[in-house]
């Protein structure tokens, strides 16, 4: 697993930084599921303690208009995050559902997947356990934006996405679309 994946948004929401961290000591804990929200809030009242932490967030809260913290699990039927050699791009699709719909558009995205694994573009999907409720966030790379026009024509023209597309977007509350690309510094590119 990496640490911090990093991404600057070059089409959708302008000024948009997006960042998935990966904090080791929550990771190495088999029992997260069952433990884990009091380890995060453990992590995260330790994390706050720290001084240079508290004085880097006063700094950088200067330069942000609004930011959003979610505690995010992966979905289990999703392939895990590996780094990619890049360049590539990368496009986060979130979804917010109606409440109660998260394991109905689990069940039917388990299936789903194998429409959209030909390109090997399938990258990291989360959906939210604290924070804002009912969120997921589907993570897809792409060598450029013809490679995502060609991978998304060619999963309408696979028999059975279009009945996923079907099952799913009366789920579906509201939806954005971010084309981004990772930071120089970011484990993936």
């Amino acid at each position: 697993m990496m640490g911090r994946l990093r991404f600057k948004s070059r089409l959708g929401a302008l000024r948009f930084v997006f960042q998935i961290g990966f904090p080791r000591s929550l990771l190495e804990n088999a029992d997260l599921i069952t433990k884990g929200r009091a380890k995060v809030f453990d992590w995260y009242t330790k994390v706050n303690r720290a001084h240079e932490f508290l004085k880097q967030q006063l700094e950088r809260g200067k330069l942000l208009r609004s930011r959003h913290l979610q505690y995010l699990l992966s979905f289990s039927y999703w392939p895990p995050v590996v780094a990619r050699e890049g360049p590539n791009i990368y496009e986060i699709r979130s979804y917010r559902l109606k409440p109660g719909t998260m394991i109905e558009w689990g069940n039917n995205w388990a299936r789903a997947i194998n429409y959209r694994r030909n390109n090997d573009e399938p990258f990291a999907a989360f959906f939210s356990q604290i924070g804002r409720l009912y969120n997921v966030h589907h993570i897809w790379c792409y060598k450029d934006l013809q490679a995502r026009k060609e991978t998304r024509e060619s999963a309408w023209r696979s028999p059975g996405w279009d009945e996923c597309v079907a099952y799913t977007v009366p789920l579906i509350r509201e939806m954005h679309s971010r084309v981004l690309h990772p930071t120089s510094f970011s484990p993936t590119q």
